[in-house]
């Protein structure tokens, strides 16, 4: 299992039930971007789009979601946008995940999707259940600043590095 740019613990295996969505991929792209901003700038959510090369209309629903969660702030008027909610280093993983799959993302059975539930656990339910509380303790320690230095931010439009890029 690898983590990096081209997906958020994939293996590869698409048959794997242990996979989180697209939008939450995007979720987390997207909020590097944000936090690769000056802080209390924001962005409108087609620049945030373009920027990371993702499809507008599906990303301005997860936006909203994650205003809603409490990730971001949405700016309304003139300066229309959205940015983040609280400095980047005091946004967890966990907290976008969860804004993005739901609360019980984590409560779910990782080897069968509908067969295996705390009230009719499978054989290996108490297994996930050791694991899944280190990977939601990890979860929540990495930081939105963590995953924008593992490199899963564009950089923001106007500076140096971005107009050497476009430039290419």
């Amino acid at each position: 299992m690898s983590a990096g740019p081209t997906g958020l613990l994939s293996d590869g295996d698409e048959e794997r039930n242990m996979r989180f969505t697209r939008e939450a991929e995007y979720a987390l792209r997207a909020l590097a971007y944000l936090a690769s901003l000056s802080p209390g700038q924001v962005s409108p959510a087609n620049q945030v789009a373009e920027t990371c090369g993702l499809p507008g209309p599906f990303l301005s629903k997860t936006l909203r979601k994650l205003a809603r969660g409490g990730v971001l702030r949405s700016a309304r008027g003139r300066s229309r946008g959205y940015g983040l909610a609280r400095r980047a280093r005091e946004v967890s993983v966990w907290e976008v995940l969860e804004a993005v799959e739901g609360r019980d993302a984590f409560r779910r059975c990782v080897f069968w999707d509908s067969r295996c539930s705390e009230d009719r656990p499978c054989a290996l339910h108490g297994a996930w259940a050791t694991v899944r509380g280190e990977l939601l303790a990890n979860l929540e320690r990495m930081t939105l600043e963590d995953v924008r230095a593992a490199g899963w931010a564009p950089d923001p439009p106007g500076t140096q590095s971005a107009l050497m890029a476009s430039k290419r």
